[in-house]
């Protein structure tokens, strides 16, 4: 991702509704300033006042005055609330494994005072403030990828910092949770009761890590589209299959989108001026790019709408309503609506790694594309591009694996009384782990197509085409002989990620359509 200095001038306000995955990517990634509004902290302070008067009534409530999970049976004093919750927060903390990078880190942060903003978990307004200005100051805590069912692991490590344990990134460096905060004037605070439980419960996880994750998408699909436009000039294909009347037929968004992306990108090129083609039609891999990339654009549009429905979504257990002066115990902290979803973006993600790489393929056989053998200027004694191919190969293979749904599994926890759980973290974890995949393999694909550009006539080529084609030779030269070709790929890839080739190409043509 593009690295971004923490930025004060530019925020972002936390309002009661309205918050999007843009709004994510900028305060994890762009690192812009986070604030709460009025509304915001008057509901925070609302529900504060309900949880301090349930104290007072000495009544039962899940987490303030029992135990949690199989342990709710017990009751909890009111003088043992505030040990309850210093303990909920040490002993859920156990996750392991290699830690979140920084830019997520800040999104589970992000979506923990998303949360608790909207008024419904009863946490003091001082506590979403020390954990906005973590946020805001950068100090990261640890927190190992590896342990949570969907919720209460990464916040716990989070929780940790906030209470002067654990460990934190600040500095360039990692050090004890309190001495992060004391390296910005921050002091540890003291929970009270309910707000160790309200820190832990959630999906804020899965939805930091799935938003992130949609993001990424979004983008790809834009990248992907371009991919496929400079094989189809590389590969001489027929614009037939791309037709306006075509996509007008097939009642699907992302099949018109697409198409249209397609026509945009290719306007100029040769292959628009014959009146009859030496091909009927191409192979499918060619000829359905609408049809697929444009299931992808709409399974990732409905994903999208799913994620940020959560992330305006009150997911405490319990729920604090002010206005009726009450607490109710709820399971919104389960995320199965979103671990679906995520499990379907991968589908759909694996999908388009799939039939980019078998353009990669036809552009490196002879027999289909019509080339010099593997894109060679030297067949025979060079390899050329053969083995590209091979890696985007095995990157599809890797995301079929992960394209397999992590929601449809759950192992009971809590000695039973947590017997279903959404797994949605580990959706999220997947999905990122495809979006990565699926940019190498695209990156691989505008490698040989670029390439096979070098070897056709001089006839012209799409404008949106040459406008990628530019951008790329400007880093990666053509290929002249062998040459070690990851440094290629990552070239590439970087340009992928960092949205260059869409800026290029932007540029030039129209804004591309993407969800």
């Amino acid at each position: 991702m593009k690295e971004y200095e923490i930025n004060s001038q530019e925020y972002v306000t936390i309002r009661p509704d309205g918050f999007t995955v843009d709004d994510l990517h900028r305060i994890a990634r762009r690192r812009h300033h986070v604030y709460l509004s009025d509304d915001s902290r008057r509901g925070i302070r609302e529900s504060r006042r309900v949880v301090d008067d349930l104290l007072r009534q000495n009544a039962i409530v899940y987490g303030i005055t029992t135990g949690v999970g199989d342990n709710s049976k017990i009751r909890i004093g009111r003088e043992e609330s505030a040990q309850l919750q210093l303990s909920l927060v040490r002993s859920h903390a156990s996750g392991v494994g290699e830690p979140l990078s920084a830019d997520e880190t800040r999104a589970v942060m992000a979506m923990m005072v998303r949360n608790l903003s909207l008024g419904y978990s009863g946490i003091r307004e001082e506590v979403v403030d020390l954990l906005l200005s973590m946020l805001n100051e950068d100090i990261l805590p640890r927190v190992p990828r590896k342990g949570s069912l969907g919720y209460l692991s990464y916040q716990a490590h989070i929780a940790s910092v906030l209470i002067g344990e654990g460990i934190a990134g600040v500095d360039g460096s990692e050090v004890s949770g309190a001495e992060a905060l004391e390296r910005r004037g921050l002091r540890p605070i003291a929970l009270q009761a309910k707000e160790g439980l309200s820190l832990l419960n959630g999906t804020c996880d899965m939805v930091a890590l799935g938003g992130l994750a949609v993001h990424d998408a979004v983008s790809l699909l834009k990248s992907a589209d371009i991919a496929s436009a400079v094989s189809v000039d590389g590969l001489r294909g027929n614009l037939s299959a791309f037709d306006t009347r075509i996509g007008a037929v097939k009642k699907h968004k992302g099949v018109g989108t697409t198409a249209e992306n397609l026509r945009t990108l290719l306007q100029g090129s040769s292959l628009g001026e014959a009146s009859s083609q030496d091909k009927v039609q191409d192979a499918l891999s060619v000829r359905s790019i609408p049809q697929v990339h444009g299931a992808a654009k709409d399974m990732i549009r409905f994903v999208k709408s799913v994620v940020e429905d959560e992330m305006n979504s009150a997911t405490d257990n319990p729920l604090v309503f002010a206005e009726d002066e009450m607490s109710l115990s709820s399971s919104n902290c389960h995320g199965e609506s979103v671990a679906m979803a995520l499990d379907m973006l991968a589908v759909a993600l694996t999908e388009l790694s799939s039939i980019s790489e078998r353009r990669t393929f036809r552009l490196t056989s002879a027999h289909h594309s019509g080339l010099p053998p593997f894109l060679s200027p030297n067949p025979g004694t060079d390899s050329g591009y053969m083995i590209p191919q091979y890696t985007a190969a095995a990157l599809v293979s890797d995301n079929k694996r992960l394209a397999q749904p992590a929601s449809v599994d759950s192992i009971p926890s809590a000695a039973g009384q947590e017997d279903h759980v959404s797994m949605g973290t580990s959706s999220a974890l997947k999905s990122l782990e495809v979006i990565e995949n699926v940019s190498q393999v695209v990156a691989i694909e505008f490698l040989c197509a670029c390439q096979a550009l070098e070897l056709i006539s001089s006839d012209p080529i799409g404008r949106g085409v040459a406008a990628a084609y530019d951008s790329i030779r400007a880093v990666v030269p053509r290929l002249e002989s062998d040459r070690p070709v990851h440094r290629d790929i990552e070239a590439i890839h970087s340009m992928i990620v960092g949205e260059e080739i869409i800026d290029a190409v932007e540029l030039i043509v129209s804004t591309l359509r993407t969800v």
